[in-house]
């Protein structure tokens, strides 16, 4: 049987081009004459049954907006076998039979648990760090590297004029991937991910020698997963004597209008999960391959690791001499 109602929810941490993803949910649902619904703050909000109906006048002016207007929250009660039948005990009484949840590992891990329960669900990637394994890209990444590269090219000018090096520590827990690409486009000296080993040493050394051939800056970018950046910086000191100045972009990298890559993913996202919906698909994870839109079962995407481009940091290895 086909759903006639469906639900969208935003959980984890935020991401730029949540809001362009749940605007095409709401917006492909209504297209396709069904009921939609919004839940607010994440799992909590099923929890609470803190869910409300939309029209299309409830996504309109949010597509170029950061953050989520449903909100976001972690919720430990979800966690549990109890608060999880609750949630899909919810969206029942309301004859809601279907859901798209927007968020990263721990909202597709939740997913997961309603799609066991009877729910049909669908998950879609807002996370900047690009850490969801069966998608190229995850809504927000565009986004967050774009406003990485920003603060490098702004540090570059001063740390030139001064000529001194520095230290910029970014998100990526256990994923390197905003270091990777940022650090490529921005020309990153060193950039140290937590995929990869990597020696102070030789580091510290490269540091020395760049100054001593001329060059006027140098940027180590670092990924959060590997260290703070103040103890990665007091370690360079400690083998050869600069001083590197440290700068935390912390959670500046989540915030801020979406780029027209990430509006564009999660409309095409969004629309797709409803129309996967419809056809009778459920608990699965959407993502883009190559161009090419995507779904996997959601059990196997929760279950396995993000592959690191190992390639491209190869080439950003050589090209950073």
């Amino acid at each position: 049987m086909s759903v006639k109602k469906i639900a969208v929810l935003t959980s984890g941490g935020d991401s730029q081009g949540m809001n362009a993803a749940v605007r095409a949910v709401v917006r492909s649902g209504l297209f396709h004459g069904l009921e939609v619904y919004a839940v607010q703050r994440g799992y909590a909000g099923l929890i609470n049954d803190d869910i409300r109906q939309m029209d299309l006048r409830s996504v309109g002016d949010i597509i170029q907006r950061g953050g989520t207007i449903l909100q976001t929250a972690r919720c430990k009660e979800f966690m549990t076998p109890e608060g999880q039948q609750l949630g899909a005990d919810n969206l029942r009484k309301r004859g809601i039979d279907g859901l798209v949840v927007i968020g990263g590992d721990g909202s597709y891990q939740g997913a997961n648990k309603l799609s066991k329960l009877g729910i049909k669900t669908m998950g879609l990637p807002g996370t900047i760090d690009n850490d969801i394994p069966f998608t190229d890209l995850t809504i927000g990444f565009d986004t967050a590297v774009s406003i990485v590269v920003d603060a490098i090219n702004k540090l570059r000018d001063t740390m030139s004029s001064h000529e001194r090096s520095s230290v910029v520590e970014v998100m990526g827990r256990h994923c390197g991937d905003i270091a990777l690409y940022a650090g490529l486009a921005s020309g990153a000296e060193t950039i140290l991910v937590p995929e990869v080993p990597y020696d102070l040493d030789e580091v510290a050394q490269r540091m020395a020698g760049n100054f001593e051939q001329g060059k006027r800056h140098s940027i180590v970018l670092v990924a959060e997963g590997v260290g703070k950046g103040e103890d990665i910086a007091n370690e360079i000191t400690k083998r050869n004597g600069i001083e590197p100045r440290v700068t935390v972009l912390g959670h500046i990298q989540r915030g801020g209008a979406p780029t027209h890559n990430d509006r564009i993913l999660a409309s095409n996202l969004g629309d797709f999960a409803v129309r996967k919906l419809i056809e009778g698909d459920s608990g699965k994870a959407c993502g883009i391959i190559k161009g090419e839109l995507t779904v996997t079962d959601i059990d196997t995407v929760v279950h396995s690791k993000k592959e690191f481009n190992l390639e491209l940091y190869e080439l950003a290895k050589r090209l950073s001499q």
